[in-house]
């Protein structure tokens, strides 16, 4: 006896070797064995042999009516042997009971399962919507393979055309539009930006890039809600000293500033004064939902999105010829071994007499070196802040900057660009970098002495991270930093700012170490601050690449990093030479370029030949300091 039999979904036979009361031991056509349920048993038979009666069966299902089949069900359930009878009108042949059986299991619109070998047809209106549906569904898949035809020609239909925005930056798969342009970036090896860039949707590939950024970030746009106007308090005292600050030409958010008093021979109080914007507005209001919602200020070349509204950024920065809120840490140092003593903050107003540009004031990194003068204002005050920090650098233990770190500002006009490569640790840079890790470890640490929370940068294993917990940072040698010197930008500082105020005042801060507002802070913080940096290097890598078209460059020099990745020298790009031949880390060469690509991002080149001498091969790092 031979058996036909339903195992995981599919249809199988076999001939039967032995039974028992709920299995059966059965042998397939190709010679395996098995062990079958007899509740999965469907039919039971002598001929035709088990591989021809599935043969056979499929034949006889291919030509049944499945229409005919459903009209003659009725609505009742039904065995399949029961319709097979009732359709050739006597008992049906194995064959006829199976292809019928095959015809009801692949139907599943016209015939609902009830059982193993039973079914019921579908209702008359049930079946109505999933025809109807089933023939919308081949409609959308016909025009989405001609959609799909057509823009493998590179020709782009209107209904793709009109959702370029969302195919290019938030594609919904559900989508026939999305369907197709996948199917067609399958078909021609493109990517979407490099297929619609083909069908002629995408003209400038810098404004594809920005566009990137902005739809991840802001999605409504780059403007600020309505919100409160910030109150300047106008009851704070009055600094002693008039402050200055010093940053890059387009900084507009002056966090930072300096003074610099002679309290007596040989001893100078300094003033490191912060802007207090945490004096203006408070956590739950609407200036900080907009500053929690965008965590930081976004930079990239020839473009800036600030975390706070233009008026309240023109409140608080320190900018010249007014007197702003800050907060102010004051200390003396004595100028025969640079020691700090009588460390103290203060809630004040700063009278900030100058903001300072490197632009200008660079000089003096060599002026600094040789003890020359450059006559400039506030000359002498920088070079006593210089030496300052050169004390305060070595009892660290640990560099501010690191040193032979190469840095490139862009400067983006009328739509060129300008790279001026930058050492760091230059002595303007360790100078305001060792004030900041000054000031956010001291107010770290008051912080922690009163036991209030805040959110830390803390280095013990190696890797930075953000903490709620005053723990040490060993890359820069101090017990515990928390970040509060850049609350114009950053919304770490702002909150940490609101804590240090409440401390200063003598008020509950108003987030405690464990609450949920603060982690969640923590958290979103560290997210959306890769993403920015992400981004912002993205945008020197295209811009770089636009300098290379735009000065015409056709050979560069490089120094090889590790195998056959490379540093241009003269602009921030890193990419794979697959000419290069053997060489050691930090060895020069000149590269021919081939080809640059502005919408992917890269540049190919051909190694020439290898330059005498080598360069110092320093990787950037991210500095806390700041």
């Amino acid at each position: 006896m031979q058996i036909l039999y339903e195992e995981e979904g599919d249809l199988k036979v076999g001939a039967v070797l032995a039974r028992a009361p709920a299995s059966l031991q059965v042998e397939s056509p190709h010679g395996r064995r098995s062990k079958v349920k007899a509740a999965n048993v469907l039919l039971a038979f002598e001929r035709p042999p088990a591989a021809e009666l599935l043969m056979e069966a499929k034949k006889f299902s291919a030509d049944l009516d499945v229409e005919f089949l459903w009209q003659c069900s009725g609505s009742r359930e039904f065995g399949f042997q029961e319709l097979a009878r009732e359709y050739v009108g006597r008992d049906p042949t194995p064959v006829q009971a199976a292809g019928v059986l095959m015809k009801l299991q692949s139907a599943p619109m016209y015939f609902y399962r009830r059982g193993k070998g039973r079914f019921q047809a579908a209702p008359e209106e049930t079946l109505k919507l999933a025809l109807a549906g089933l023939e919308k569904k081949k409609r959308v898949q016909e025009t989405i393979a001609a959609w799909t035809q057509s823009l493998a020609r590179y020709s782009c239909p209107p209904e793709i055309a009109a959702l370029r925005e969302e195919l290019l930056y938030a594609p919904d798969r559900t989508k026939a539009e999305t369907k197709a342009v996948e199917q067609a970036c399958k078909d021609t090896g493109l990517t979407a930006a490099r297929l619609l860039e083909r069908c002629g949707l995408l003209r400038d590939p810098h404004e594809y890039h920005l566009q990137r950024f902005l739809h991840e970030f802001f999605p409504q746009g780059t403007g600020f809600p309505a919100h409160e106007v910030p109150l300047v308090p106008d009851s704070l005292p009055l600094g002693p000293a008039a402050a200055f600050s010093l940053d890059d030409i387009g900084t507009t958010e002056i966090d930072d500033a300096f003074s610099v008093q002679r309290n007596a021979p040989g001893v100078l109080r300094i003033g490191v004064h912060i802007a207090a914007p945490a004096l203006g507005f408070a956590p739950g209001s609407s200036l900080d939902s907009i500053a929690r919602e965008r965590l930081s200020t976004a930079y990239m070349p020839g473009s800036k999105y600030t975390m706070l509204p233009e008026d309240v950024i023109e409140r608080f920065s320190l900018d010249h010829s007014g007197e702003r809120p800050a907060v102010s840490l004051y200390f003396d140092v004595s100028e025969s071994d640079w020691t700090v003593k009588g460390r103290h903050t203060r809630l004040e107003r700063v009278p900030v007499a100058a903001n300072l540009r490197h632009a200008r004031y660079d000089v003096l990194n060599d002026a600094f070196a040789s003890g020359a003068s450059a006559g400039l204002a506030f000359e002498d005050e920088l070079r006593a802040l210089w030496r300052l920090a050169g004390a305060l650098e070595a009892r660290r233990g640990r560099p501010s900057v690191g040193s032979a770190i190469l840095e490139y500002t862009f400067h983006v006009e009328d739509d060129r660009v300008r790279i001026a490569p930058r050492k760091r640790g230059a002595p303007l840079d360790k100078l305001v970098s060792e004030m900041m890790i000054l000031a956010n470890s001291s107010w770290g640490e008051l912080l922690a002495e009163r036991d209030v929370a805040a959110i830390y940068r803390v280095q013990s294993t190696g890797k930075v991270r953000l903490s709620v917990h005053p723990e040490t940072h060993e890359g820069l040698g101090v017990a515990c930093y928390a970040w509060m010197t850049s609350p114009l930008r950053r919304y770490v500082d702002l909150l940490n700012q609101w804590q240090l105020v409440a401390a200063l005042e003598g008020r509950r801060p108003p987030f405690a170490r464990n609450s949920d507002a603060l982690l969640a802070a923590l958290r979103a913080f560290e997210v959306t601050a890769a993403r920015y940096d992400e981004h912002q290097r993205a945008m020197e890598t295209f811009w770089s690449l636009r300098w290379l078209l735009q000065e015409g460059i056709e050979s560069i020099e490089a120094v090889v990093l590790r195998e056959n990745l490379v540093r241009f020298l003269g602009v921030p790009l890193v990419t794979r030479v697959p000419s290069l031949p053997e060489a050691a880390p930090g060895a020069r060469v000149r590269l021919e370029l081939k080809a640059v690509d502005l919408l992917e991002r890269s540049v190919s080149a051909v190694y020439r030949e290898t330059l005498h001498g080598s360069a110092a091969v320093v990787e950037d790092d991210t500095a806390d300091p700041g």
